[in-house]
């Protein structure tokens, strides 16, 4: 999608103020369980509009000293089954939650090296995964997640090179201003872990030759093929830059909060 074009030193991915903020993406929702899975934009402070029925929301924890929400909308996604209920893009299908099965993708190629995300921790289980592509156009996976205990290396036939990394919020306590997150991803420093020789000893092995081995990204960064958030939590942007944390944003990205 971005691959042709010439990419500012910030490019925005994804604003839940914009007049149509998944513009760029899809969504999927589980439909086998109507009340409890659903993706929708809110008041973040209100939480209204409510969804259309059967839809019910569940509510953000209220921890002392994180009661701070925002006077912006943003995007709700909710479910108990995690790989059901997610944003993606580009909206086209890639490789499943579960298996990662080998599919065409078209690529959203953002050659940007750092990522950010601004997240409502909902005191939920929690998923994000990136598409990373190397300067040889091999695709690996990452994915970070709030239920992942240990790094994790899976290598298979039929499937993209998965790495599977623990992520966690900051813990609730009386200095906490928010309950809102910006999480900033260096995304080339993943890439060697793909071929990390202690998550190599430790890799499923099953069915694993040294051609899979040699599949798996390593080299230079290129781009990001796509990226998916899944259920549950709250979304207000997504940006990528040129610069870490310290680069200077527009104004427009900051979070404001209810008064």
């Amino acid at each position: 999608m971005f691959l042709p074009s010439v990419q500012t030193s910030t490019v925005s991915l994804f604003s839940s103020t914009n007049s149509e903020p998944l513009q760029l993406f899809r969504k999927s929702v589980d439909t086998s369980l109507p009340v409890d899975s659903c993706i929708h934009f809110l008041h973040d402070q209100l939480s209204q509009p409510k969804p259309k029925p059967p839809s019910e929301l569940i509510s953000p924890p209220t921890n002392a000293g994180t009661d701070y929400s925002l006077d912006q909308t943003v995007l709700h996604i909710q479910s108990p089954t995690i790989r059901t209920t997610f944003i993606q893009s580009p909206p086209v299908d890639g490789p499943s939650h579960s298996d990662g099965r080998r599919e065409k993708l078209s690529d959203l190629g953002i050659k940007h090296p750092w990522m950010h995300i601004q997240v409502r921790n909902l005191d939920k289980e929690w998923a994000l995964e990136v598409g990373l592509v190397d300067q040889s156009a091999r695709l690996g996976i990452l994915r970070l997640s709030t239920f992942q205990k240990h790094p994790r290396l899976r290598l298979s036939s039929n499937a993209y090179p998965l790495l599977h990394l623990p992520i966690s919020f900051p813990s609730p306590s009386t200095h906490s201003l928010t309950a809102w997150s910006t999480l900033t991803l260096n995304l080339p420093s993943y890439l060697p872990y793909f071929s990390s020789p202690k998550l190599m000893r430790d890799v499923d092995t099953e069915g694993v030759s040294r051609g899979m081995r040699n599949e798996a990204p390593g080299g230079s960064y290129s781009h990001v093929a796509y990226v998916r958030v899944y259920a549950t939590c709250r979304l207000r942007r997504i940006w990528f830059s040129e610069g870490g944390p310290g680069q200077k944003v527009p104004w427009e990205f900051e979070l404001y909060g209810y008064e």
